[in-house]
């Protein structure tokens, strides 16, 4: 929090980053902006990761507007240069082992710096719950200077603690748990299924009494992969589709036999594993759940 004219905040790598003033210039990794947004915090840009394009992807930006926040690019187009042109006073970025940014190389992350322009990181990853995650980004916003009590954010709080609600209403409707079954298509010959207690959103289903399939002992931390053949051997009443731009889409599998009996008789539902670490953004990923859920159980 500001404190005398000075800044100061402690991301989760422990690293402390000091200001003369509240920064006011704030560019991000676009899941990451994209929760900042949400909470009232404006952006000068964003940029991707390593699995972006030349355009960001629309299933991490939330609720970013369309136009007007300008993209640094990611990858090879994502260089000192391009962020500099951003006039950034402090980088936003995500991490999944509370050690290295995501998005941002630290290469480029030591050059900005050398430049004046320090980045923090907030976990995303398996160590950390739901709940702390949000809270995490929330506590970043208010330093920046946002308003905790606006009554959007109050009101996205409200509507993420009745979509929870309504999952575990759905789930008490059934006679028998759902299999839901999460995952990443590669492409016709591969699969990537989620370890469902490595990603916060998946375990928090969990504890909310989502009967999550895992795909069991293997390679693989966060995802495991395998054929299309031994993933519809695992079953699913409901399965969760990753719908990031790098993962092959439902619509692009129908012609895949295994597929089809993977999904017969399922409901197929979207899923983004960079959903945007606001209550705001969650809250859709819940309510589709809930609503799947239902149809699910009608299907059976």
């Amino acid at each position: 929090m500001a404190e005398a004219g000075a800044w100061k905040f402690t991301d989760d790598r422990g690293r402390t980053v000091t200001a003369k003033r509240r920064p006011e210039r704030v560019a991000a990794y676009v899941r990451a902006g994209a929760a900042l947004w949400d909470l009232g915090i404006p952006l000068v840009g964003v940029f991707g990761s390593a699995h972006d394009g030349a355009s960001w992807d629309r299933a991490k930006a939330g609720g970013l507007p369309s136009a007007g926040i300008p993209y640094a690019g990611a990858g090879d187009d994502l260089n000192e240069q391009t962020l500099s042109a951003l006039r950034p006073d402090l980088i936003v970025d995500v991490t999944y082992d509370e050690k290295n940014p995501y998005a941002l190389s630290d290469p480029l992350g030591e050059r900005m710096e050398e430049a004046g322009v320090p980045s923090v990181a907030l976990t995303v990853g398996s160590e950390a719950s739901f709940a702390g995650i949000l809270e995490r980004f929330a506590e970043l916003a208010d330093a920046l200077g946002a308003d905790a009590q606006a009554p959007a954010r109050l009101a996205a709080a409200t509507r993420l603690a009745a979509a929870e609600q309504a999952v575990r209403v759905a789930v008490a409707a059934g006679p028998v748990p759902l299999r839901v079954l999460a995952l990443s298509a590669a492409g016709p010959e591969q699969v990537h299924v989620a370890r469902p207690r490595t990603w916060p959103d998946l375990k928090h289903l969990m504890d909310l009494g989502v009967h999550m399939t895992d795909p069991g002992e293997g390679a693989g931390i966060n995802w495991m992969s395998m054929s299309w053949e031994q993933a519809a051997s695992l079953g699913a009443d409901l399965v969760l589709a990753d719908s990031r731009s790098n993962a092959v889409q439902p619509q692009d599998l129908t012609a895949l036999p295994a597929w089809r009996a993977l999904t017969a008789g399922a409901t197929v539902e979207p899923w983004n594993p960079e959903t945007p670490c606001s209550a705001a953004a969650q809250t859709g990923f819940f309510r589709a759940v809930a609503q799947a859920q239902h149809t699910a159980l009608s299907n059976r």
